[in-house]
């Protein structure tokens, strides 16, 4: 194992577990305290929201009011989403004179942000304005963040309160965890990006002229449709033409804005099409280190948080704990993976020079081996689709670590409020196999955990596999979906495995070799992340409400502690077992197949 990789992931959790419990807490205290001194400063803009919209923070929901609401701001959030993507040809802060996007790719881009996904089937530069880029996607990725940690938030209090029929205000909710939460943090973000030369300003893009004045370049362009995708042949290979230029478009743009918040909202996707391996939106080893510190952060917090709510800190550092060992070991494999593999084929032909290095395709040589297996393993363990690197040049196994993290329901650490909300559903039902085991009733923070309770879990569980399963079943049986495989064979079955996987779990990530930008996978892909985010909340929120209904048991002998290392043991072989199970027969037929096929 490489030094440099260990070094990079030891200073990382480092500073990421040093950073949590304080944030952790301050996160508690602002959303449940209202009269928190941390929060003076934005009460009054709170208060004047609240007038604004008709709405009393006191009021308590239930779930089912609680989920309605959830539902219904985020179908207006779509609608608005969807709008302004049509309507942007005729709108302001379009210097590049972008055309309005199609009806098929607007809907799919709007669940995606909608869902904290952003899934991204086309070139952001090429075809987003800067208003649309701003009033729709950076708002989006603020709104989404705060649904997931409104949600959380109910969740807790349902195993924190008891003989209890409300979970809280989600608008109260949404609104302090924007405006106390990720607005400062984003603020911060943004001018240490800012200051490392991630770009910011409204400028029009510009035109330079390249360094070779004297004689112009020429190259063989990828022919595109009216979509931006690439013209196919009668063989199924992209047609080229000739292009020669001696002028390049440099695309400018409100980038830093937009980073930050997509980066500690566990959003993804890129101002650009090349993501966070653009110099402008990650130009330096320090940019791309507070990038991938970012996605963890509020994820790490929240499990203090969780702690301080239920009163016990020892149980937030059980989860966290199960958290980053599982963490630990997929960043190990893939980094193992991405050498061992390259340095066995680069033997064989005798290049000692890149066997040393790894396998460096896809990697941005800027960052090497080690900050992109890293950062491949953060942003697929959150759901977050940022990237730094092309995981479709990942070797088989290095590539299988990624795809699985996000199969396990991105519950290690996970997105902002949806990992630790998921990694509790299976807190659950780790204390339920064990009561199973035992003979006893099973309980969970001295709630009994009941048939109701299990069905809710269940769903939490097993609503993304069936989307992910049955969408690339789908998609790997119709003509529709084959068009969109440019590697034919097991390879070709692994990306549109990740794409299914990325999208009903909302992250957003993607092989990249897939042309997704069609009508087919704009629809299929567009409804696995609705259902895979929303299916998921709705069940979370009705066990949220039962839990709280109920009343709290005193711990008797029988009781099964949940705050120990046996614990952490059996919520990590919970979310394995259960969680990677599911998925082991695609695996084999793609990322395992095309390893076995290379080396064999």
């Amino acid at each position: 194992m490489d030094n440099g990789f260990l070094g990079l992931l030891g200073l990382y959790l480092a500073v990421l577990l040093c950073l949590a419990p304080f944030l952790g807490r301050y996160i508690h205290r602002a959303i449940e305290d209202g009269a928190y001194r941390g929060t003076a400063w934005g009460r009054p803009l709170e208060r004047l929201l609240y007038r604004v919209a008709g709405i009393d923070p006191a009021a308590g929901m239930g779930w089912r009011r609680y989920a309605s609401a959830v539902v219904l701001f985020n179908v207006l959030g779509l609608i608005a989403v969807y709008g302004l993507q049509r309507l942007q040809g005729g709108l302001g802060l379009n210097p590049a004179g972008l055309d309005a996007v199609a009806p098929d790719s607007a809907f799919n881009t709007a669940i995606s942000f909608v869902s904290n996904t952003n899934w991204q089937g086309y070139a952001g530069e090429a075809t987003m304005s800067y208003l649309t880029q701003m009033l729709a996607l950076t708002v989006q990725n603020f709104l989404s963040a705060a649904t997931g940690i409104a949600v959380l938030f109910a969740l807790i209090r349902g195993l924190a309160r008891h003989n209890s029929a409300t979970l809280g205000n989600f608008w109260t909710d949404m609104v302090r965890g924007t405006l106390y939460v990720l607005m400062p943090l984003a603020l911060v973000l943004t001018l240490a990006l800012v200051s490392q030369g991630v770009i910011q300003n409204l400028s029009p893009y510009a035109e330079v002229q390249t360094l070779q004045t004297l004689q112009a370049q020429q190259y063989d362009a990828p022919r595109l449709d009216e979509r931006g995708q690439p013209l196919l042949d009668a063989a199924g290979k992209p047609l080229t033409e000739s292009v020669t230029t001696q002028r390049q478009t440099i695309a400018m743009g409100p980038v830093a804005s937009q980073e930050a918040i997509k980066l500690l909202g566990t959003n993804g996707g890129g101002f650009f099409n090349a993501n966070s391996s653009h110099p402008y939106e990650n130009p330096t080893a320090l940019s791309n280190f507070l990038e991938m510190l970012a996605i963890f952060l509020i994820p790490a917090a929240l499990c203090f948080s969780f702690g301080e709510m239920v009163g016990n800190r020892r149980q937030g550092i059980a989860v966290l704990a199960a958290m980053t060992l599982l963490f630990v070991a997929f960043a190990l494999l893939t980094q193992y993976a991405e050498q061992r593999d390259t340095q066995a084929l680069a033997a064989s032909a005798q290049q000692v020079p890149l066997a040393l290095a790894g396998n460096l395709e896809g990697k941005e040589v800027r960052f090497g081996l080690a900050a992109t297996t890293l950062f491949a393993t953060i942003t697929t363990a959150a759901s977050c689709g940022a990237v730094n690197g092309m995981h479709d040049s990942f070797s088989a196994l290095g590539g299988l670590p990624p795809m699985l993290l996000m199969q396990l329901g991105e519950v290690v650490f996970g997105g902002v409020g949806s990992g630790l909300y998921g990694m509790l559903a299976f807190a659950v039902l780790a204390v339920f196999l064990a009561g199973l085991m035992i003979g006893r009733t099973p309980e969970y923070l001295g709630k009994k955990i009941e048939a109701y309770d299990m069905k809710m879990v269940a769903i939490v569980i097993l609503a993304t596999p069936l989307l992910v399963l049955l969408g690339t079943a789908l998609a790997v049986s119709l003509g529709a979906g084959q068009a969109g495989v440019l590697n034919p064979g097991t390879h070709g079955f692994s990306e549109i495995l990740y794409a299914f996987s990325s999208a009903a779990n909302n992250n957003g990530s993607a092989f990249a070799g897939l042309s997704a930008n069609t009508p087919f996978y704009n629809a299929a892909l567009g409804l696995a992340m609705w259902f895979g985010r929303f299916a998921v909340i709705v069940a979370i929120l009705g066990l949220a409400g039962s839990l709280g209904a109920k009343p709290r048991l005193p711990d008797g002998p029988g009781t099964m502690p949940t705050a120990g290392p046996l614990f952490v043991v059996l919520l990590i072989g919970a979310v394995l077992l259960v969680g990677a199970l599911t998925y082991v027969p695609a695996l084999a037929l793609g990322p395992v197949a095309e390893h076995l096929q290379a080396h064999l």
